[in-house]
């Protein structure tokens, strides 16, 4: 974190040297740090000052312990995150604390770099958590049902679906072709459930090798692996409570498929290198272009995992095998990027209507919308509606292109 990119950290200690060498050398690191004597006065600043960031709490206090402190704070600042100071004899009731909502918690005589690495964690934690309710509004209404573009019987049908699963917990595997839409789907799913409010976090699991992927998905330990020189959560922790939206679920290699398969089943995992088990309610949704029954087959994806993972099996249909929701996704289009790039056009003539129609769209509605992209962004200032003339030659001449 740069010293400019600055947080207000409450410190609550009975002990005054504590509190003036933690509020030194936090001070030191650019944030800005207020600090109070007991419990009391420290619950007294959080109900005054709504904008801090972290608590830093001893967990014996004479007034109003740690524990009690955190419980009060929480009500009045759902989105503080709170580190208890504990003595190595009452590590149980930090743990505890945990379990009540603090994020972390560390031993006395502690390590002043470990008080810094802790704090940074908790500010980008509280990063993720600001970037989610930043997006909430946004995300609630473009992922709605009446915003997901289709009027065909099959997306009909899809709607439904996505209603009646999403409160449940169970694993659901959207399948379909690269650009029909999974991820959104997915987030439909996040966002129309009871998990709405908590984290949305999606991995790409084809992109990252077997190392970084487990690290990814589960975290790892300082010295773990070499490049390791921190501890770092992984993505199941910062899904807590939440939704874990891994696509292309068919390319994880065999090792992450077995780790999987136990948080799955048990809730729980260590990060990579780490003896700590870390317990979890994640809503799990996976998303794939392959074909997993052929690959359980050839012994490259376990079957015990393909079974928990499809619990509730959502099959997205191409674009080819839902024509008729192409002049309602155009329409949707050229509203979305004239606005973006200016234009005024509103609509397809005919004439590019009936191409785009006719065409088979290997790409599916990704490459839909990036035709209708470069179509507006070549349009004339003043043109008024997309041409013949401003669509690809290949869906001109009705060819589509191997992609």
């Amino acid at each position: 974190m740069s010293n400019k990119n600055t947080g207000r950290i409450l410190i609550a200690d009975d002990e005054p040297n504590i509190r003036r060498v933690i509020e030194a050398v936090l001070t030191k690191d650019g944030y800005e740090v207020i600090s109070a004597e007991n419990g009391k006065r420290a619950l007294d600043a959080v109900s005054t000052n709504t904008d801090i960031d972290v608590l830093i709490s001893d967990l014996i206090m004479p007034d109003i312990n740690g524990v009690e402190l955190l419980e009060a704070a929480r009500q009045i600042n759902p989105s503080i995150s709170v580190i208890m100071i504990t003595a190595h004899g009452t590590i149980k009731s930090a743990v505890d604390a945990m379990r009540l909502g603090a994020f972390d918690y560390i031993t006395k005589p502690f390590d002043m770099d470990e008080l810094k690495l802790v704090v940074k964690r908790a500010f980008e934690r509280r990063s993720l958590i600001e970037e989610n309710l930043d997006l909430r509004q946004q995300l609630k209404t473009r992922y709605k049902f009446d915003n997901i573009i289709g009027a065909s019987s099959a997306m009909q049908e899809i709607f439904k679906m996505v209603e009646r699963v999403a409160d449940s917990r169970a694993s659901v595997l959207i399948r379909g072709e690269s650009g029909t839409g999974k991820e959104l789907i997915a987030r439909a799913l996040h966002y129309n459930s009871n998990r709405a409010q908590n984290p949305f976090v999606p991995v790409v699991c084809v992109a990252l090798s077997e190392q970084l992927l487990e690290s990814e998905l589960f975290g790892h330990e300082k010295g773990s692996f070499t490049g390791a020189i921190n501890q770092k959560p992984g993505r199941f922790e910062m899904a807590h409570t939440g939704t874990l939206f891994l696509d292309e679920i068919g390319d994880i290699p065999g090792n992450v498929q077995m780790k999987l398969l136990r948080v799955l089943q048990e809730r729980e995992f260590e990060r990579v290198g780490g003896l700590k088990t870390i317990k979890v309610d994640v809503r799990v949704v996976t998303a794939t272009n392959q074909d997993l029954e052929n690959a359980v087959k050839e012994g490259k994806f376990r079957e015990d995992l393909y079974y928990r993972l499809k619990v509730v099996q959502i099959n997205l249909p191409p674009l080819r095998d839902r024509i008729e929701d192409v002049p309602l996704l155009v329409e949707h289009f050229i509203n979305k990027y004239s606005k973006d790039n200016g234009k005024v056009i509103k609509f397809a003539s005919p004439e590019a209507l009936e191409l785009m129609m006719n065409y088979k769209w290997p790409g599916n509605i990704r490459e839909l919308e990036n035709t209708l992209e470069r179509a507006i962004v070549l349009a004339d200032p003043d043109a008024q509606m997309i041409t013949p003339d401003l669509l690809p030659l290949n869906i001109r001449s009705g060819q589509s292109v191997n992609r």
